[in-house]
């Protein structure tokens, strides 16, 4: 495994400037075929607000502040490409059309529950969007879009959209447009993944009500998988109330207090690319000590009322790279349990939220 060690002068010289860089990336959208300009193309950054259409030549441009982002390019009737950004670049992309072939149709035709909505709606919106105070204002405008589809053999439930799924969150003040590749419930297991690349924009409303969200948002940032990994690249996470605990090696049933979560065991500083490596062998927890875990969550999951923080399990797969708006890669080798999977899309804030 490849870490990347600096001392704390250069980190201390680092933050500031990264905090108030920003980049632009720009280029052209083309059919890969004929390489004609595809006007009208969409190119967004996964998880935010940040996003622009193609114009006539196909061109388009993007400033983004520092960080990392999945750029993302779509077009109706074609293959969807992602590309991560972190810099100052110019992407050419020629986008691929999409080809169906008849034994995928057959195969769908022959799982899809033709009252998929009525039977298993309800069910899929209490994993993909939540059960959380949140969730109950959040409402998906077009859920005609969605296919379900079961599968005996494995046991297992599969959703696809034929279009974007449009959210409209009321707590927060987002309208979402998440591009859903697929959503999968395993029964035997209890345990369900959904992918997909989401385009946020900012509700209108008084300035009341814009105050109500300002509020709303900050409270779903704390504690947040964001808020965390945010605070581990500031090196801030004692005084914004994080604690870890790892798996003891020689027993499965004990979790031990990690004295220094930069020590260079599970901590690589920022480099000249302004990225963190992190990394734990072992499963670990993640304790928020300076907010109460709702009580819709301890109902849920039968926990006393007088639990007093929130705690979150996770596994690493591989070491992940963060940068500085708390985006990080590579995301699937990140997978959680506890608090933090209690809390799904209506309560994601976008990669480019700042707090007051």
């Amino acid at each position: 495994m490849k870490k990347r060690f600096h001392s704390f002068l250069f980190s201390v010289l680092l933050f500031p400037a990264l905090a108030s860089a920003q980049f632009t990336v720009s280029g052209t959208v083309k059919d890969s075929a004929t390489n004609e300009p595809l006007s009208g193309a969409s190119v967004f950054c996964q998880n935010t607000t940040l996003g622009t259409a193609t114009n006539k030549q196909g061109e388009y441009s993007l400033g983004l502040k520092s960080g990392g982002y999945d750029l993302i390019f779509s077009y109706t009737g074609y293959q969807t490409q992602t590309i991560r950004v972190t810099d100052n670049n110019r992407i050419e992309v020629l986008l691929v059309k999409e080809e169906k072939s008849l034994g995928e149709v057959v195969l769908r035709n022959s799982n899809e529950v033709t009252d998929g909505l009525s039977k298993y709606g309800e069910f899929f919106l209490s994993h993909f969007i939540g059960t959380t105070p949140n969730a109950q204002n959040c409402k998906v405008q077009n859920p005609e879009v969605l296919k379900f589809f079961y599968y005996k053999r494995s046991n297992k439930l599969k959703v696809l959209a034929e279009q974007p799924v449009l959210v409209s969150n009321k707590a927060l003040g987002y309208e979402m447009r998440y591009q859903l590749d697929s959503f999968v419930y395993y029964y035997n297991t209890d345990i369900d993944t959904y992918r997909g690349y989401c385009l946020y924009s900012e509700m209108e409303g008084s300035d009341s009500l814009k105050k109500v969200w300002t509020n709303n948002r900050k409270k779903a940032f704390t504690g947040s998988k964001l808020h965390f990994l945010r605070s581990y690249y500031d090196s801030t996470l004692t005084e914004d109330g994080w604690v870890i605990d790892m798996l003891d090696e020689n027993d499965a049933q004990k979790f031990v207090r990690v004295k220094d979560p930069y020590d260079t065991l599970y901590y690589g500083s920022p480099d000249s690319t302004g990225e963190v490596n992190v990394w734990f062998p072992r499963k670990f927890s993640v304790t928020y000590t300076k907010k109460k875990p709702e009580p819709e969550f301890l109902k849920k999951y039968g926990m006393p009322k007088n639990v007093s923080t929130q705690i979150t399990y996770v596994d690493l797969r591989d070491e992940i790279f963060i940068k500085v708006n708390g985006y990080f890669y590579d995301q699937k080798a990140w997978v959680n349990q506890g608090y933090w999977s209690w809390k799904n899309l209506a309560d994601q804030l976008p990669y480019d939220y700042e707090p007051d």
